[in-house]
């Protein structure tokens, strides 16, 4: 019931498909990301640092805190945060219980020291997202290797390509496919590259309170040590109270791209399925109409396509909002980023139900054939280019007299060909061998051509 009384179809209908983002978006990740930042940074302070002396273990508690944290400590910090009404603080003070709880009252004040909330919320994010992006590219792989497979296994296909919905230069299926799969493998290296940043430099990004207690210490190189080498991430140093989140921009218009290449190819699978060319395997017990008994349709391409289109507009507004703050800082940013789970969630969504579709096409050879022989008029491209060669007068108007509005036959061109005045008899009988489903260029040599890249 949980599922089916769910707001969004993240938690509820599509749960399956985006469990893996739980642990990283949900209140529990955010919760349990707060809390992982907040115990490495007392570590630091500590230990980097030596502003205090605590008993012996003390390091292995604190790393403890972090590391042992559960579902029964998320409600704990959210029964906190009733008293609270600051979700921050509520951590802070879930640390500081824990610490009383190990007889380490002694360091409880270091927690949170000469820390604004956005310090933990920033740093947080940077964590969520550099895990969330890993589990998109892992999904990301799982696709285009669905699609690299099928380009192989019909690389030497012929099939009538169509330009402005138009009979065009045939081509082969594998070279299609292959489009798509380099695509999808160039986005998903500029999304592995994104520089995931987070910052550390108090309420203001000026380091103040830092420098008030402890001005002796090089704060710019202490906070770039803490969130390089303890949180991973690369540190910022020119910033408001929060982080500029330039890197969620650069994370988020990258992955608009790859959702609207995977659009394309959606639509463009839904297209070949709509013409023929791929047939649906069927399930038994499945249902394609309510009413019409014969459909399959192409249900798991739509489902991507309208997923995907849910993250592109919420993931354009993300990229432009987080950029803009009031002054040193307003809270749009704090609600708008709760929402980051929902965007991973759609994309999630949109490229496993692709992977879905894809596992489902088989490809119907005899229907792609029956195009390209009922389409003579395709080789009015080569005959023209070779008519140039020889000098023939006007080639491109003779073709297309013979060939535009009208469908011709194989012995129409063949006649064509033979009326030619200047083409010699070598260039003419290859001319008169050629066929549409032969002329398909390098195609073939594409494909292979990807796979030794």
């Amino acid at each position: 019931m949980d599922h089916v009384k769910a707001l969004t179809v993240l938690d509820g209908r599509y749960s399956r498909l985006t469990r893996s983002l739980c642990d990283i978006f949900s209140e529990y990740g955010l919760i349990r990301h707060r809390v992982l930042v907040e115990a490495r940074w007392l570590e630091f302070i500590i230990d980097d640092l030596g502003f205090a002396s605590p008993e012996a273990g003390w390091k292995e508690v604190v790393q403890g805190i972090a590391e042992n944290f559960d579902e029964a400590g998320a409600l704990r910090v959210k029964e906190i945060e009733r008293t609270t009404n600051h979700d921050v603080k509520a951590v802070e003070y879930y640390i500081k219980e824990k610490l009383d709880e190990a007889g380490l009252s002694k360091i409880r004040e270091w927690t949170h020291f000469a820390c604004t909330s956005d310090d933990i919320n920033n740093t947080a994010y940077a964590l969520m997202i550099k895990a969330g992006r890993d589990e998109i590219l892992k999904v990301m792989e799982e696709l285009v290797s669905c699609v690299e497979a099928l380009a192989k296994e019909w690389r030497d296909k012929p099939m009538m390509s169509r330009t402005h919905g138009q009979p065009a230069t045939p081509t082969t299926v594998g070279k299609e496919l292959v489009n798509f799969a380099w695509r999808i493998r160039r986005e998903m290296k500029q999304l592995a590259s994104v520089d995931i940043g987070a910052k550390m430099n108090g309420a203001t990004g000026g380091y103040n309170a830092h420098w008030a207690a402890f001005p002796e210490i090089s704060w710019i190189e202490a906070g770039e040590r803490f969130v390089r080498d303890y949180l991973k991430v690369s540190p910022l140093f020119y910033t408001t109270q929060i982080n500029p989140n330039s890197y969620i921009a650069e994370t988020l218009h990258s992955m608009v791209r790859a959702a609207s290449i995977l659009i394309d190819m959606d639509r463009d699978m839904w297209g070949y399925i709509s013409l023929g060319y791929f047939k649906q395997k069927t399930k038994e017990g499945e249902v394609g109409s309510s009413t019409m008994p014969h459909k399959v349709n192409p249900i798991d391409f739509e489902n991507s396509e309208g997923n995907l289109g849910v993250a592109i507009s919420m993931m354009d507004h993300l990229a432009v909002k987080l950029l803009n703050s009031r002054f040193q800082r307003d809270l749009t940013d704090s609600t708008v980023l709760r929402n980051m789970g929902a965007l991973f969630g759609y994309v999630m969504i949109g490229m496993k139900n692709t992977i879905k579709g894809l596992g489902k096409v088989e490809l119907n050879e005899a229907a792609m054939l029956a195009d390209l022989d009922e389409n003579q008029a395709l080789l009015a491209e080569p005959i023209q280019t070779v008519m140039r060669v020889y000098g023939e007068e006007n080639p491109y108007e003779k073709l297309k007299a013979l060939t535009r509005g009208v469908r011709i036959t194989q012995d129409e061109l063949v006649a064509f060909v033979d009326s030619l005045e200047k083409v010699p008899a070598e260039a003419k009988a290859r001319m008169k061998e050629l066929t549409p489903a032969r002329y398909i260029g390098l195609a073939i040599q594409q494909v292979d051509h990807y796979f030794k890249k």
